[in-house]
């Protein structure tokens, strides 16, 4: 090894015992050395905190304090420099004391020779420049950790959070403190799921690329790719550590986009059926209307009277459908989205009354503005509302409505605790004439999507058999 002008401090208040130091190290063969001298306690926990110096020597006894205590506070002003306690005596508690303090070594000056400080400094500059090394590793790797776009997450054996990046709490709405408290498995949506993974954690050892729905501090699901790896540190200790990527926007866009296709081809047929039923229909019509005319002044024909009026309604029919099933014209203006609400509110307030629903309303503190078309978004709104209210039973419902901005998305959420929809029903509920009620149409809902894909606004339902249903509506922030 060849250290140039290697700078140490002999920190000694005895100074025949630091020349004695000084020319045992100065006879070390091929270095070069900078050797200084500190009798005093104070001076040198200057000069340690300031690290100017590459190692120090300190003797055990200075005056009304000891080295030890040197040592314990020049690593608080973090001093991270080799630093090797000298005593006069052998004392094995104080040789243990020291290394617990991080000593890097604890010498006997009587037994000091140029073999022996030779030998120290070379071990303590090396173990201190692996250090450094790691240290640097560490860093970078720390930088890596805060800095990820995805949440980096590491557990105990136990699956208990040991420690979350910022974007983990960011994702999941949880401080750091909050999540430390809990069982990465608490998070899970769906609690088969969850099993199933830490069944695969306990036989494999991983689990990777796995779509999983978490759930949020707000009760919000988000999907998310887990992979996540068990692994053991130096003390043989089991622990994991997982990366969450957030794929929640990724499968709205996918499902509105779904929702799309689902509407163009239903539109497709809706037109072809229309055009093929209207066109004998107006033929029919305007047969009745002939006979009418001529039976003008005699008795009304019962039958004729009824072919006229399912005549009409079969068209009514037909321009309904043929309206939910191409895009909603809009005129838009800058509107709040609560006080779009409280009006989709106030005409349904008598349904609510009636059944005596407990209503919840919690809005955020400033106005959410959004392009729109103000009357339109009321009857998307109101569908959804009226839908809730149908769900529920007199007394016992409640229907809870929450309004908040999150980044750049307007955020509504409606919720209520009425019967809710089938896994089976939720997958086709925005299809034209689909409904579950008895005297339903089934445009209601086929509506309120065309009224809010028109507005560039995806929804989302969540629902559980006789637990209730939410239905969350997101804009996108209104520049």
């Amino acid at each position: 090894m060849n250290y140039t002008a290697l700078k140490i401090l002999v920190i000694e208040d005895d100074e025949d015992d630091f020349f004695i130091i000084k020319e045992d190290i100065q006879k070390i063969p091929y270095q070069q050395f900078i050797i200084d001298w500190c009798p005093k306690y104070k001076d040198a926990l200057e000069k340690m905190a300031s690290r100017e110096y590459a190692i120090y020597f300190v003797d055990y006894f200075l005056g009304a304090k000891t080295g030890l205590q040197l040592l314990k506070e020049a690593m608080n002003r973090n001093c991270q420099e080799p630093i090797i306690l000298l005593t006069g005596k052998g004392n094995h508690t104080i040789d243990i004391e020291a290394m617990q303090a991080g000593a890097y070594d604890y010498l006997i000056k009587s037994e000091l020779n140029t073999e022996k400080l030779e030998r120290c400094i070379r071990y303590s500059v090396e173990k201190a420049n692996a250090a450094k090394a790691l240290r640097e590793n560490e860093r970078k790797f720390r930088t890596i950790f805060e800095k990820s776009k995805d949440m980096v997450f590491i557990a105990d054996q136990d699956l208990n959070f040991k420690d979350v990046n910022a974007a983990g709490s960011s994702l999941l709405e949880y401080s750091k403190d909050e999540l430390l408290q809990q069982k990465f498995f608490s998070l899970f949506a769906d609690i088969p799921t969850a099993n199933k993974i830490e069944n695969e954690l306990l036989a494999e050892g991983m689990a990777d690329d796995i779509e999983v729905s978490l759930l949020t501090k707000s009760n919000i699901a988000k999907n998310c790719i887990l992979s996540v790896a068990r692994e053991k540190d130096l003390n043989g200790t089991i622990y994991y550590q997982g990366i969450i990527h957030d794929i929640t926007t990724l499968r709205r866009n996918e499902k509105a986009n779904l929702q799309l296709q689902k509407l163009a081809i239903t539109g497709r047929l809706v037109h072809t059926l229309a055009h093929e039923i209207r066109n004998p229909l107006n033929n029919i019509s305007l047969s009745v209307s002939e006979l009418m005319e001529e039976k003008k002044g005699d008795e009304p024909d019962m039958y004729l009277d009824i072919i006229q009026r399912n005549s009409v309604r079969i068209g009514g029919i037909i321009t309904e459908l043929l309206n939910s099933s191409k895009p909603a014209e809009i005129e838009l203006k800058k509107k709040s989205l609560q006080d779009i609400m409280e009006e989709s509110l106030a005409s349904a307030l008598d349904r609510i009354t009636l059944k005596r629903i407990e209503l919840n309303v919690s809005y955020t503190s400033e106005s959410l503005h959004v392009l729109c078309d103000e009357e339109k978004l009321k009857i998307a709104f109101l569908n959804i509302i009226i839908n809730a209210i149908e769900a529920m039973e007199e007394d016992i419902g409640k229907l809870y409505i929450n309004i908040r901005n999150e980044k750049t998305e307007h955020i509504i959420v409606i919720r209520d605790n009425g019967c809710g929809i089938s896994s089976e029903n939720l997958s086709h509920l925005f299809e034209p004439y689909f409904t579950s009620k008895r005297n339903g149409m089934g445009l209601g809902l086929a509506s309120t999507l065309n009224i809010l894909q028109s507005h560039h606004a995806s929804i989302e339902v969540q629902s559980k058999l006789n637990e209730g249903t939410t239905f969350t509506v997101i804009f996108k922030e209104s520049v």
